[in-house]
């Protein structure tokens, strides 16, 4: 195998065993932590089912984001909803046989098209972060550290497609991956770029602001009854 093959093999291990392993003690850590005090937020639901409708509508539809402010929830929306499409996407590298979901044509296209809307999404949010007087009196260069992160993934793996890889060899390596039957990475520079950055997220992921995923089930003011 090629050094290329060897350190982005060695690279995802590191980075896959940091992600996981550092979720799990956030969510360790997450869930003892004492929450003596009743603090929902108001209007709170009475049962256990209705802060399980109101967790739905927070991941789904970022119901209190909306209330708070149209323009950052409809750049936040766009970029989830992107990112969730794309995800399916490039499920068919992971995945062999390909899930016959994944092979629609309709998730192909539609995860093409998300990488447009997933750059227009952060870049929208990282204009806030700029021009927003509050908004940049709160942020910390880490803030925009990652939006810059996650629009390199995005601007990268769009830039594929004028620069294109081999995919099938790129199907190999990372099916390899899971599997311990290891394949060649194409050598790309746009591939290998769009790769180093994607590593980058996976290992600062669980000690970012980007917790907010699994932090939400476990925020009092949302996950208590009145």
């Amino acid at each position: 195998m090629s050094f290329v093959t060897i350190l982005y093999a060695a690279l995802f291990y590191f980075a896959a065993a940091i992600l996981f392993l550092g979720l799990a003690y956030r969510i360790y850590e997450y869930s003892s932590i004492p929450a003596p005090l009743k603090i929902p937020t108001p209007p709170a639901p009475m049962t256990q089912k209705g802060v399980a409708i109101r967790i739905f509508r927070e991941v789904v539809f970022f119901e209190s984001l909306f209330s708070a402010t149209k323009w950052t929830w409809l750049f936040s929306w766009i970029f989830h909803l992107a990112l969730l499409l794309a995800a399916f996407r490039h499920l068919k590298y992971f995945t062999d046989p390909v899930w016959f979901w994944v092979s629609f044509e309709i998730v192909q296209v539609a995860g093409h098209y998300a990488a447009y809307l997933m750059l227009a999404g952060l870049l929208g949010l990282f204009a806030r972060r700029v021009f927003v007087d509050r908004v940049r009196y709160i942020s910390t260069p880490s803030d925009y550290l990652i939006l810059i992160l996650i629009i390199g993934i995005a601007g990268s793996g769009l830039l594929m497609k004028w620069y294109p890889s081999d995919i099938y060899a790129i199907k190999l390596f990372f099916v390899g991956l899971l599997t311990f039957n290891f394949s060649e990475l194409p050598s790309d520079l746009v591939l290998l770029t769009h790769l180093s950055l994607v590593i980058a997220l996976m290992i600062i992921f669980p000690y970012s602001k980007l917790l907010h995923a699994p932090g939400l089930f476990f925020s009092p003011t949302r996950n208590q009854v009145d």
